[in-house]
């Protein structure tokens, strides 16, 4: 089985701002979400957790598979999509002007600018974790756990389900919900 699930809440989550790359921690409420959703998934069998090098999601998942002998591996291509120089924008669905604004309502016309990644490349390296990685463990019969983040995660989905670009986000993205993917 192929698993997913976006790290816990924090603080820059609260006030809508884009994280991206920015190495923002969990804040207390994102922690006992991760705590919570370690009991709730404690009957959800993992062989190895694949993980996001940025400290929201290492915490997570330390924090969701605590006391399970369950290995951690970081890998960098599931960081969470680099948003350039508007990491740290904050509401920037009241702001026209801000380009990253185009991926959450029109993500087949986003263009990504000023230092950000593109979907291209976001779906590029995404798609590179799975067939070098997820794609054969789970063939083996592996259980594989991947913690991330809102756009890689919604990347790896649309991926796994054969769903063109504009559907990024028909899944729905929430934190610490663990999806089954296959």
């Amino acid at each position: 089985m192929l698993y997913i699930i976006r790290h816990g809440k924090t603080d820059w989550n609260l006030r809508h701002k884009l994280q991206g790359r920015t190495d923002i921690p969990l804040n207390e409420e994102g922690r006992q979400m991760a705590i919570e959703a370690g009991e709730r998934y404690k009957d959800t069998h993992f062989d190895v957790c694949y993980c996001s090098p940025l400290i929201r999601a290492r915490e997570t998942a330390g924090l969701l598979l605590k006391d399970r002998d369950v290995p951690v591996v970081i890998d960098d291509r599931l960081k969470e999509m680099g948003f350039g120089i508007y990491e740290g924008e904050e509401e920037i669905f009241g702001k026209p002007e801000c380009p990253v604004r185009e991926l959450f309502f029109n993500p087949a016309g986003y263009v990504a600018q000023d230092g950000a990644e593109s979907l291209e490349e976001l779906f590029s390296r995404t798609g590179s974790f799975l067939k070098e990685v997820a794609y054969p463990q789970v063939k083996e019969g592996k259980d594989v756990l991947i913690v991330g983040h809102g756009a890689m995660n919604s990347a790896i989905i649309c991926q796994v389900l054969g769903k063109p670009v504009d559907k990024l986000w028909e899944v729905g993205i929430e934190n610490c919900r663990l999806i089954t993917l296959i």
